[in-house]
């Protein structure tokens, strides 16, 4: 024997504001929105924040790691690399020093906000990735030997 209770389906818009510095697992509930049965207290409704990949960063912790591609002239020379934020600006990065593979520079208070701390952020990390001519001709050779000194 199969007991159905009156069941009324009810639909109502909920507008979930995602905040600044919310990330993956952060929950917002809804008390009273969930199921309401007869006889029962009304339950709550939990959204929980999921993230997708960023096709640019990726978030560790409250800091935002970037990976920049430079040739190797602008690694040995010095450039200016432009960044957009996840806010949309563009974000002018001096490189002045020689950079090597891997290397990282940081720049305070351009990553993730930080959901307790209003006006605060964590750090952006730019990882250089040094790109390498295929080839060089024999009078780049001679120059660069020249230049460099060897």
């Amino acid at each position: 024997v199969i007991f159905c209770r009156k069941v009324e389906l009810e639909t109502e818009i909920l507008q979930v504001e995602v905040l600044p510095g919310w990330k993956k697992g952060t929950k917002m509930t809804f008390p009273n929105k969930g199921d309401t049965l007869p006889g029962y207290l009304p339950q709550d409704l939990t959204f929980v924040i999921d993230m997708k990949p960023h096709d640019t960063y990726t978030l560790e912790g409250n800091n935002l790691l970037v990976s920049q591609e430079i040739p190797l002239v602008d690694a040995l020379a010095g450039t200016t690399i432009n960044l957009r934020t996840l806010d949309g600006r563009s974000l002018p990065v001096r490189v002045e020093e020689v950079v090597r593979p891997g290397q990282e520079i940081v720049i305070e208070n351009e990553g993730w906000p930080i959901r307790k701390e209003p006006g605060k952020k964590g750090s952006l990390r730019i990882r250089f990735d040094v790109a390498f001519p295929a080839r060089l001709s024999s009078l780049q050779r001679a120059a660069i030997r020249r230049i460099m000194g060897s």
